[in-house]
């Protein structure tokens, strides 16, 4: 066996040195729950509010 990266071991470790760790898929699910949130009702009050002043000045 080589150590050449061009064969087919060397291309296995290259495909697992690239692949995503663990931990991603979690952190990605997280965001998405989070994304998904809707906003509090007084939340969404406070941005028109804050969107009126803004246009009238």
């Amino acid at each position: 066996m080589s150590s050449n990266p061009k064969s087919p071991d060397g291309k296995q470790a290259e495909r697992k040195a690239r692949a995503k760790p663990v931990w991603a898929e979690g952190l990605r699910r997280m965001y998405d729950e989070v994304v998904d949130e809707k906003l509090p009702d007084d939340f969404v009050d406070l941005l028109k509010k804050l969107d009126t002043n803004s246009d009238g000045s």
